[in-house]
Formats: C-alpha cells, structure tokens, sequence
C-alpha cells in the first residue's frame, strides 16, 4: 500500500500552494489532481487580479506555473481522482478511481467548489467567451459592454453591482416575479441607473457566431401571455450558487447547511485532528484564487506542525 505524509486533495491554487509549502518543508506531498486539473480557474480565460502579473496572465499558464513550482519542492501528482476516504483511524486511508489504495498521516481537501449551472445546452461552448460564473473574475473584460446575470438572490444582486460598475449596462434575469434577495441587496440594485431587472424570464438558449452575442428569454413560461425574445448581450453571468465538492467528507467532518466543510477559527483546521481543508470547499464566501492560496500555505504549514509534534 502506497503512504503519504500529506496527501493534498485537489489542484487548484489551495492544492498547489498547500504542495508548494510542503515541499519546501521536506514533506514529499501527494496530489490527487482530480477530474479537473488546475480546478476551476481553468474555466476562466484571464486572469487579472492575482499579484504579481501586471498585464494579467492566462489561467491554464497560472495554474501550470504553480504545478511546476509545487513540482520543482519535490511533489508528486497523481493523474487520479480520490474514491473513498475513512477518516476514522489512522494512519487515513484513500482509494483512487483506479482503485489505488493509500494512506496518509495529514490530509488537505482542496476539492474546492463547483458553480451550479443552469443546465442550457449551450453553457459550456460558450464558457470562457462570454459565460462566466464569477464576476469578480471576469467583470474587468465587460467594461462599457452589456451583461446579463442570473439569479434573484444576494448572491445575483453582488454580482449585479459589482459589473454595473464597469459595464454599460446589466440585466439582471430572474425567474420569479421577485427578489429573494435581503432587503439592502434589493434596494441597491433598484436604485443602480444601469441595472434593469427582467422578472419571470427563463433563459432558454444562448447564440454567437464567434462567441457569445445575446440569450433565448421566455417570459411568464407556462401563463397565457407566455412569449419568447432575444436579448443581445456581450457576458452571461451565472449567479445561482455553488456545490462544495465535500460529499466524500461529510461522514467525518461537520458541515455548514451549504456542504461547506467547516473549520476551527481563521485556521484550516477540522474537526479531525490532522486533515485540513483549504479553498472554496471551506468557502462560502470570498471563492477567490488569492484566498485559496493563501489557505492552502495555511493548511501546508498546520500539517507540518502536527507531523513533528505526532509523526
């Protein structure tokens, strides 16, 4: 059976930077790299807000820079997806998609967090040329275009904001002949001249030739006036949540009611002594590369104090 110091659990700027501290330490860390190498900032085209790259940089180029950085301190990265974890004695034991069995001393779950989709055919063709699930991310590529945001929660309404700051104007769609978001969010987005919101309106469909030119709407679906337009737009932001890739965990650490793997304090800590988790799967909140990273050397640096103080 193969064994590791610490294995890290996704690849994402957490998992990568929770290998790169571990390797500079001398731990020999294990990447399990997962169904999606580099996780999901590598849906994204450019990258423009992560330090120390004045002109932005490429995502798939970012997240291959910090492979090879984690690489060069002595990581190892498995081409696999984790199985099963039983995190109930120790050492932990892991078992790949390939059926590989491992154990591990610590264990870091950078799993991260998947965006929910609406699940219209053309989501993915267009994704990285028009969709986007973060508008944060990507708002700085819409300055002085047309967007539309999906979604009628706080979440929607932040996202809303935030793009009507750049872009010339933004729809916000909403499915229901109202707003679920809190009362402030409400009154922020009503108040904003550029935002317009479209209630009980459906996207059916997306259309471009060479990247994304506007969406399929269907107005009051199923009622009597029901009727079906276009709306020309240059971004489509999807604002109607995220999944925390946790439910491999959720046996052994306790979880918010979102599936969020929750942790002790402003560390990286779980309920398990000796496993960590770092990124979006322990954050509802920020969902940022630069707050992922820096987790990921927070749960590098916690591993490594409990293997001296119990290994």
């Amino acid at each position: 059976m193969n064994h590791a110091k610490i294995m890290i659990i996704g690849s994402g700027p957490a998992g990568y930077t929770a290998a790169i501290y571990a390797g500079r330490a001398g731990l020999s860390p294990i990447i399990m790299e997962g169904m999606q190498p580099g996780g999901q900032l590598t849906i994204t085209t450019e990258v423009d807000n992560y330090p120390g790259f004045s002109e932005g940089i490429d995502a798939n180029e970012l997240m291959d820079s910090m492979r090879a950085q984690a690489e060069r301190f002595g990581a190892k990265i498995e081409p696999k997806a984790v199985a099963k974890v039983e995190l109930g004695e120790r050492p932990f034991h892991i078992g790949t998609d390939e059926e590989e069995e491992w154990t591990a001393d610590t264990l870091v779950i950078a799993t991260g967090a998947s965006a929910k989709y609406l699940g219209l055919p053309d989501e993915q063709k267009y994704m990285g040329m028009g969709v986007s699930a973060c508008a944060t991310c990507d708002g700085f590529f819409y300055r002085r275009k047309v967007v539309a945001v999906v979604g009628g929660g706080d979440t929607a309404c932040e996202e809303a904001s935030y793009l009507a700051s750049l872009a010339s104007k933004v729809y916000m769609i909403v499915r229901k002949p109202y707003l679920r978001a809190s009362q402030i969010m409400q009154e922020r987005v009503m108040q904003t001249p550029n935002i317009e919101i479209l209630f009980e309106n459906t996207p059916t469909g997306l259309y471009g030739e060479n990247g994304l030119e506007g969406v399929h709407l269907t107005y009051r679906a199923g009622q009597e006036d029901q009727r079906e337009y276009d709306l020309d737009i240059d971004g489509f932001f999807l604002a109607i949540g995220h999944h925390p890739n946790s439910t491999l965990f959720t046996k052994w650490l306790e979880t918010d009611e979102a599936g969020y793997i929750k942790t002790v304090g402003d560390t990286p800590c779980t309920a398990v002594e000796g496993v960590y988790a770092a990124g979006d799967v322990a954050d509802p909140r920020y969902r940022q590369a630069i707050i992922a990273a820096g987790s990921g050397a927070k749960a590098a640096m916690e591993a490594e104090k409990y293997l001296k103080a119990h290994c």
